[in-house]
């Protein structure tokens, strides 16, 4: 036989493990209405931020500040306010009219002329020349001129870029600072860059705002645009940019949604 103290016992642990499986399956319990643990999973995966104890303490008290607005509106009767509610009608038609037009120009507003004028555009931007080069920047002008003489009697440019080159982003690679427009570039290095050709170095040192430099050619190339294909994405995005364009896609799809409309 189970005695009364006995009973009393088993139902203390069982509340207990009833209390603890509900508070599991929620993030926490405002005035009695509990907020799904899902909502806080949600939450903190939306946030972009690693998932740790003080992200989750952060999205438990804004869903506690948001259950606790909630419940102070319907205990003030402010839903039931008719300039409230118009206010959150226009808010949810605003929310719709706006995914409806995206939904529309991700599936049906890009015509393949638009996108191949897009990219003719694009392509005119790609022009002249880049330019491979390598460097070494000192502070002074003797230094760089001594360096140029030792390159002149047969040391390696790569090797004394690695040892004197005081450019923290170019020295580690033997002073290459990979493909370039000479638009990228201050235009003391760009104008004594480009006379260059293939394999030849500065005579003397080019002063910048940076130092002195001692500048090598490896190569040059014309520039090319990437093939269509690979910036289609792109190419969306700067027709969606424009606003006339806009206007014409949101018209466009009205009239494509009344003309299968049935209005009486």
């Amino acid at each position: 036989m189970v005695s009364i103290r006995q009973l009393a016992s088993i139902s203390a642990i069982s509340a207990s493990l009833i209390t603890g499986a509900a508070f599991a399956q929620n993030a926490v319990i405002v005035n009695g209405k509990p907020i799904p643990k899902s909502q806080l999973d949600k939450l903190v995966q939306k946030s972009g931020q690693p998932d740790n104890p003080q992200v989750r303490d952060q999205g438990r008290e804004m869903l506690v500040t948001r259950e606790l607005i909630l419940q102070e509106a319907d205990k003030r009767e402010i839903t039931q306010n008719e300039s409230v509610r118009d206010q959150i009608e226009q808010s949810r038609m605003g929310i719709l009219v706006s995914a409806v037009f995206q939904d529309y120009v991700a599936k049906e507003g890009f015509t393949e002329a638009e996108l191949k004028a897009a990219y003719e555009t694009m392509k005119s931007q790609y022009s002249g020349k880049e330019y491979h080069v390598e460097h070494i920047l000192v502070e002074k002008e003797a230094e760089a001129n001594a360096l140029i003489a030792q390159i002149k009697a047969g040391a390696n440019f790569e090797d004394l870029a690695k040892a004197k080159s005081k450019d923290p982003g170019s020295a580690p690679n033997g002073g290459d600072i990979g493909w370039v427009s000479d638009k990228a570039l201050v235009p003391e290095f760009t104008k004594a860059m480009v006379p260059l050709k293939k394999g030849q170095m500065t005579d003397k040192p080019v002063k910048t705002q940076f130092g002195w430099h001692i500048i090598k050619m490896d190569d040059t190339r014309d520039v090319k645009a990437p093939d269509y294909e690979s910036v289609k994405d792109q190419l969306k995005q700067m027709i969606a940019s424009d606003q006339n364009w806009q206007k014409a896609k949101f018209s466009e799809m009205m009239q494509k949604l009344r003309a299968k409309a049935k209005i009486q």
